[in-house]
């Protein structure tokens, strides 16, 4: 993949995470996503324990949708809504890489904080650049 392409593709991947992320942070979109974690259901399924109108509930699904999220299909008449588990597995390896990375600086510092006090411990040595 040359540069341009590696560009693209992690911008890509930013958008995706920013709009995920973004869907998530609505409280009705995580109930949304917590009731079709059990099974999919169809549209009025999923809006009927929101003391809401069903068009807004049909609002919060379309930033589901958009996010790539939730997906839709038609069985007749009626819109069955599913989790798609790739857009979350996505956010998920992100989560992962960041905790990792975070979990070895810290470690690191964690170190040198040790380091620093197993050295005043063991009193003041020879300073090359005189004290302090």
């Amino acid at each position: 993949m040359n540069e341009i392409a590696a560009r693209k593709e992690a911008a890509s991947r930013t958008a995706r995470l920013d709009a995920v992320f973004a869907a998530l942070a609505d409280p009705t979109r995580r109930a949304i996503i917590e009731r079709l974690s059990r099974s999919e259901a169809r549209v009025t399924e999923v809006a009927e324990p929101f003391r809401m109108s069903l068009n807004a509930v049909s609002k919060h699904i379309r930033v589901l949708e958009l996010s790539g999220v939730v997906e839709r299909h038609r069985q007749g008449r009626d819109h069955i809504l599913s989790i798609n588990t790739r857009s979350l597995d996505e956010v998920d390896g992100w989560i992962g890489r960041t905790r990792r990375y975070w979990e070895e600086r810290l470690d690191a510092m964690e170190g040198l904080l040790r380091e620093l006090k197993n050295d005043r411990k063991s009193g003041p040595k020879d300073r090359k650049h005189g004290s302090r």
